[in-house]
This record gives structure tokens, sequence and C-alpha cells, in this order.
């Protein structure tokens, strides 16, 4: 093939490489935007969450009333530091707008609420509570509002938002090149004007569907079996190798790196943050910090590499957010309303990745009821060989603690205190809201295992939230002197954005959105290159 040239060149096409590719070409560029694979990255397997708020036309329309300052001041005690105050700011009162934007360009959103707390609505509906706004740390912040604004569409509806986007590119003429491996940076004079890459757009058909297969069985079932994945890896590998051409493709303004985050990196992963080498690769393939190291090789920062996402959800059903979560040694560590990633944070960085679900008798029928009218059929699935695979059952508070090799005093001492105090109305001592707050009743009792290791039954999905370091005013990837590389942005999650410090579900992809546009919006900006 012959080389290529483009005013701006985006690598990477899923939900930050799309709507960078987007927004420069509503101003006027000519955009190209490879990806190794066809597109659609993380947020095409992805659940479909976009975080906002600030009175979004959704929220309208459902009757729920928020404000600007409320939803900054949720996100100002969630995510503390990720982002200077102003930029978080700007977010903020973008968010209305971005839905306006997702909205206009196909992405479908519906305003029925979900009237339980949950970490994913079923199929009836699509604005719910999807962080802790409604948990005791953050209703003494803000009163909790709904701002989980899930695409309309069955199961995880991540392609309800990577397929409407990529469309409206397409239409708005962004020319895409799949199948096409960025090597490396071209650089002049120290200024990015360019990439290398390896290409399989010109294989024989036969090639580039073979290719394409092993990729998407990479995703899904390889994210699940990790052996599988690494066999697709290898197979794509060989392809490359055999049939692969290099080819130079100039950027006349800028490169726009949008190529995932680094979780399927197991040698980052072992160096940065060992604690999470047995959770879930939730990401494809290319998730494999290269968008990063075209970065570093041209002398970026990075930051907050040891930031991990972990999710340990107990819901649905919602009756276990009346359950008490314990660790070890008997002893509770979370309001058990607070988000599955703030859980898994605790468990893995606190208590050596391991806890239990304690469940009595009522307790655990009504969670199996629950379970029935709450669930996706997967979540059901996976709660269901919890429950029968992870679950150890006894008659005594101190016969299923020993069963479950949790420390029988610690969980007797626990137990105890947490129904005294119930009986007797006082706050919760974790901080959990008086209407979750039950005491433990009568048995048999139940022990959940809820511990961070490889399942194909139970397993940790996590993700990473640390990347490149970039000019927060204008996406433009920086040394670690703080200065600006010409010509290089850098958008999602191969930078530090907003969740770089907590994450909450959507907020990964509106962070996509926001951060997508704003490095296109500067990168059209540029002078063209001669």
């Amino acid at each position: 093939m012959a080389d290529q040239s483009a005013d701006v060149v985006v690598v990477g096409f899923g939900a930050a490489g799309t709507c960078a590719a987007l927004e420069a070409r509503s101003r006027g560029a000519d955009v190209l935007a490879i990806d190794r694979f066809n597109g659609g990255g993380t947020t095409q397997v992805s659940g479909g969450i976009v975080y906002a708020g600030g009175g979004t036309w959704v929220q309208k329309e459902a009757g729920i009333e928020d404000s600007s300052e409320a939803m900054l001041a949720y996100l100002r005690a969630e995510i503390g530091d990720s982002v200077r105050p102003e930029t978080l700011r700007q977010f903020v009162d973008a968010s209305p707008g971005m839905i306006d934007w997702l909205t206009q360009h196909g992405v479908p959103f519906e305003a029925s609420v979900c009237p339980y707390k949950t970490s994913f609505p079923n199929n009836k509906y699509y604005l719910y509570f999807s962080g802790s706004e409604n948990s005791g740390r953050f209703r003494s912040v803000t009163p909790p509002v709904q701002r989980g604004h899930r695409a309309k569409g069955a199961g995880a509806s991540g392609r309800k938002i990577y397929q409407p986007l990529a469309t409206a590119a397409a239409r708005h003429g962004v020319r895409t090149q799949f199948l096409t491996r960025a090597e490396s940076l071209l650089t002049d004079g120290g200024r990015v004007t360019g990439l290398r890459a390896t290409t399989l757009a010109d294989a024989p058909a036969s090639v580039r569907s073979r290719y394409s297969w092993y990729a998407a069985l990479a995703v899904k079932p390889g994210i699940y079996y990790p052996p599988l994945r690494r066999a697709m890896e290898r197979r794509m590998e060989h392809l490359e190798h055999r049939h692969g051409r290099t080819i130079d493709i100039h950027a006349r303004k800028a490169v726009i790196l949008c190529a995932g985050g680094y979780i399927a990196n197991r040698d980052l992963i072992a160096t940065h943050a060992p604690d999470y080498l047995d959770g879930l690769q939730l990401g494809t393939s290319a998730d494999d910090g290269s968008g990063m190291r075209l970065a570093t090789d041209v002398g970026a920062a990075t930051d907050r590499l040891d930031n991990v996402s972990a999710w340990r959800f107990i819901t649905p059903p919602s009756a276990f957010l009346g359950a008490l979560v314990v660790d070890a040694h008997g002893h509770r560590f979370i309001d058990e309303t607070r988000y599955g990633a703030a859980v898994g944070h605790e468990m893995v960085r606190h208590h050596d990745g391991r806890a239990w679900i304690l469940a009595d008798d009522q307790l655990l029928r009504q969670a199996r009821k629950d379970l029935k009218r709450q669930a996706i059929w997967f979540q059901r699935l996976q709660m269901e060989a919890m429950l029968r695979f992870d679950r150890v059952q006894a008659d005594t508070i101190e016969a299923v603690a020993l069963k479950a090799g949790v420390d029988a005093q610690g969980l007797h001492d626990t137990v105890a205190a947490h129904n005294a105090a119930a009986r007797a109305g006082l706050p919760d001592p974790m901080g959990k809201p008086a209407e979750f707050v039950r005491p433990v009743a009568r048995g048999p009792y139940s022990l959940i295992s809820i511990a961070v290791r490889p399942s194909l039954i139970n397993p940790c999905p996590m993700f990473t939230l640390g990347g490149l370091v970039v000019d927060e005013a204008t996406g433009a990837v920086t040394t670690a002197a703080r200065q600006a590389i010409p010509g290089l942005y850098a958008a999602g999650r191969t930078a530090v954005g907003i969740c770089a410090n907590s994450y909450v579900s959507g907020l990964s992809l509106a962070d996509c959105v926001f951060s997508g546009r704003r490095a296109a919006e500067h990168a059209v900006m540029q002078s063209p290159q001669r």
C-alpha cells in the first residue's frame, strides 16, 4: 500500500476515537482513523453506560431534578484530585450537551427509571443510580440523583453507543482503515508528524476474515478464558508477520491516541499493580498499553499506572444491600450500598482480595425472588452459580464462619454489634442508609465468597485508570516537565482523565466523549505541516 496522509490521524476507534474523529471532521479536518481490529474496542463490549447529569433531556423527561452544582458536589467527593477543579467543572457543565450530542449522532437513550438500586438494570430500565450517589457517605454531600444513562439495547448495550457513532463518522466523511496496528510515531524536530503502521488492509480477503474471527474470539469468550485469548493472539501475530505490510501515515496537523488502556499487558500490571493480576481483563487484546508506548517512546510522561478498577458487585439482587460484607476476620469494612468498584478497591488494597456476603435465611429467600425479576440472564447465571458453588451454609454464625474460613469470634462480635445498633435505631457504623439496614435474623446462615481470584463463574472484572499525562485544557500529551509534545494528543483510557482515581459506571465512557472531543478541537487548531 502507498503511504497515506490526513489532517488528523486517530489511533483506535472505540468511543474516544469515534468522538474525536467526529469532532475533528465537524471542524473541517480531513480525518483518518485506524484500528488494530475492526473498531469498537472495549466500548462495544461494555455495559453502554454514560454518566451524565445536571439536567439532561433524559432526566427531565423522567421527572428527575438535577443541577450542575449537585453533580459537581458528588463527583468532587467521588474522584478527588483526578483532574483539576476547573476541568471537572467544564466536564459537569458540558454534561447535558454531551447527551444531546450523542443523541444527535444516533445513540438511543430512554427515560425509564429503575425503581431499585442495582449494579446494572434489566432491559426494562435505562436511567439509574450507576454510582454511590445514594450511599451513606455521599448522601451527606448532596441528595442522590440518577445519572447512569444506559444506551437502549438488550443486555450489555455498549454496541448501541459505538455503532451509531461509527455510522455517523462514516456519514460525515471520516475515513477508516481497520486491521492496522500503529508501531511507532514519526517525528520531525520534536514534532509528531504521523505514524508507522503494519496493516492487513491489502491482504487477501480470507486472511482478513480469519484475523477478524480470531480477534472476536479473543474478546468473547477469550475475555473469560485467558488461554483461549492467548491462543488467538498468537494466530493474529502469525498472520500479521506473514501478510502485514508496513505503511507510513502522515498527519498534517496531529495524531490523537485513543488506543485504550493496559489491562491486557500482564508485565505492566505485574510491575505497577501486582495485586490485580487475578482479575478478568475487561478489554480487548489491544488494551495492552501500546498507545502509551507510542507516546513514551517520544518522551511522554505517564501517571497513576497503579490505579486499577476492580469490580465486586453484590447486586442484583437488591436484597443483598441489606446483607453484611465481611473480611477474613469477620469484620465489615464498607457500606454495602457502595458501588462495586469501591467494594473491590477496599478488598484488594486492604483485605487481601477476600470477602464474603453474610445472609440469613430470610434474606437469602428474598434475594432469590429479587434475582428472578431484577437480573438480566448473564447476571442471574453468575449469581446462581455463586450461590451454588461459592456459598457455605450452617445453622449458627460460628459454624458458618468455620466452614468459610472466617474468624468465628470476629463474625459473632460483628453480628452482635450490628444487631444491637440496628434494633436500637442507631446510625450504621459503616454509614449505610437506614432503609437498607436490617438485623441479621434466624439461620441457617450463608457466607458467599466474593474473593478476587481466577474464576469462570465468578470473575472480578478489572480495567486500568492510569495513562499518559495530558494538558487538561487541550488534551495534548506532555513530557514529565509538563511540556506539550507538538502534534500529539490522547483521549479515553490511554490518558489520565476524569476517572483516574475512582470509577463508577458510565464515568469512563463519559470521559471518552469529553476528552475525545477536546483533543480533536485543539488538534484541528494546529498549523498544518508542509
